[in-house]
């Protein structure tokens, strides 16, 4: 064999080597993986009006929408509490339909409220068995508002009956809550539906449940009545700025229903249900999207 021969074939066989293990560079490649995607569900405040929120809560888990967050502002925040507890939507309509207002509503002599609020707290505790918020089955979040700063806090570990009861606290209604040495009232009071709180916290996807710009169309016949109807119509103007940056918005059409009208817990929830049926294909839209991404499971 020449020279010429023997350069050659090594040549030749060098490229094969070399394309060998290229080969097998290339088939080892792993593509990173996309993170996972974390859906919220931010329901707003409302009084009366937040028994919609268990009809929403109905249709996306009858649709197997998956819900990785739950942050919630004074009705919602008792919903969500539940929801995030483990109690699937049926078993809170069960608990909604029996509950009485004498369950929750300790009425005092008026001086910073018509209701204590001890009530509540018991109330969701008791429900929860003790569950800190951190141990519940789905990260759930309340909103409050500190006085006299009027700053927005988000609760998201500690007393979960607490924290409720400070979200809930609708001024003029409630006395104010007292956590540490700081007070607190209804979180709706700066943050009616708390979408950017839910983005701060990690959300890619926010489902946000607005029950505050169906105006009421109901009369006042007391107290109590007008303050929460006031409330609601200052909700439902501060609450458009951050009901643009939500990803879905639903909202039950709940005028016809007052603030503290508890008579008509099951109007609400079934037109919860009307419109969580009606978001429904853009919702499954996003989550399809999802998970031909691979952020979210099959």
């Amino acid at each position: 064999m020449n020279i010429r021969t023997y350069l050659n074939k090594s040549i030749a066989l060098f490229i094969i080597i070399l394309f060998g293990v290229v080969s097998c560079v290339q088939k080892e490649v792993v593509q990173p993986q996309r993170e996972p995607a974390r859906i919220a569900l931010v329901l707003g405040g409302g009084a009366a009006r937040g028994f919609a929120h268990i009809g929403v809560l109905k249709i996306l888990e009858s649709n197997g929408i998956p819900i990785h967050m739950i942050v919630g502002t004074s009705a919602g925040s008792f919903v969500g509490s539940l929801y995030a507890y483990g109690l699937n939507a049926y078993q809170i309509q069960k608990l909604s339909l029996d509950i009485q207002r004498s369950d929750i509503a300790d009425f005092t002599i008026p001086d910073n409220g018509f209701i204590k609020g001890d009530l509540l707290e018991e109330y969701v505790n008791r429900m929860l068995r003790n569950t800190t918020m951190e141990k519940l089955r789905i990260p759930f979040y309340a909103t409050a508002t500190e006085l006299p700063n009027g700053k927005e806090t988000v609760f998201g570990t500690g007393n979960t009956g607490k924290a409720v009861r400070a979200s809930c606290s609708i001024p003029g209604v409630f006395n104010p809550a007292m956590i540490g040495n700081k007070m607190y009232v209804d979180g709706g009071v700066v943050s009616p539906v708390p979408v950017d709180a839910a983005k701060r916290l990690g959300a890619d996807v926010v489902i946000a449940v607005d029950i505050s710009s169906d105006l009421d169309t109901t009369k006042p016949s007391g107290t109590i009545e007008t303050i929460l109807q006031a409330i609601n119509i200052m909700c439902s103007r501060i609450s458009v700025a951050q009901l643009s940056r939500a990803d879905i918005v639903i909202r039950p059409l709940v005028g016809h229903i007052g603030s503290a009208d508890f008579d008509r817990r099951n109007d609400a929830i079934i037109e919860g249900e009307k419109a969580a049926l009606q978001a429904l294909p853009k919702i499954r839209e996003i989550v399809e999207q999802l998970r031909r991404q691979g952020r979210l499971p099959q």
